[in-house]
């Protein structure tokens, strides 16, 4: 399959989830990320700054109708749900969905409808439900979807809330999500 982009839920735990997947993924990664980390609106830029020091990525917290661009990590900025759209993202301000803005659940399902089964979903360590519906919407636009075991996770909550609600296509403990990430994007 030819995918063109890869978007990534986390919550409780998430900071280190993440920043274990972005520091082992090689500088040459192929695809465009896009992640969702549940954060309080006043965090700032402290996340994006401390992961972009062990990433070889560029990460960037994307403006409304900013371009989606090969390569690059875009995070979700504080207190805004960030949709994708062919080409570019959109910002909401519209009513947090399971307590969070940004919601996992929004960017899932806006991802899935525009891009289908070029797409690729991770649903990380969590402790809530978010994500378990836009898993269900990846699957159902044809989509592909990891879940981090929750034997490997922070917080289990968010993994075992997608695997209840959808068939996912692969289960594995954090370590081997950036190699699954490499292969399915042609990197490796």
């Amino acid at each position: 399959m030819d995918y063109k982009l890869v978007v990534v839920g986390a919550s409780l735990g998430g900071f280190d989830a993440l920043t274990t997947i972005l520091e082992n993924l090689p500088g040459n990664f192929k695809l465009p990320i896009v992640v969702v980390q549940h954060r309080t609106r006043d965090t700032g830029d402290t996340l994006r700054a401390n992961i972009q020091l062990r990433s070889h990525l560029l990460l960037v917290e994307p403006d409304d109708k900013t371009e989606i661009t090969p390569g690059k990590v875009y995070l979700a900025p504080p207190n805004y749900h960030l949709l994708v759209e062919k080409g570019y993202f959109a910002l909401s301000i519209d009513p947090p969905v399971e307590y969070s803005r940004p919601s996992i659940d929004v960017l899932f399902e806006s991802a899935a409808i525009a891009f289908g089964p070029a797409l690729i979903g991770v649903v990380l360590t969590g402790s809530n439900r978010d994500g378990a519906k836009g898993v269900s919407l990846v699957k159902e636009y044809g989509g592909y979807v990891i879940v981090q075991d929750p034997l490997t996770a922070e917080s289990k909550t968010m993994p075992e809330a997608a695997l209840a609600l959808s068939q996912v296509d692969r289960v594995l403990p954090l370590e081997e999500i950036p190699l699954a990430l490499a292969e399915l994007s042609g990197t490796l």
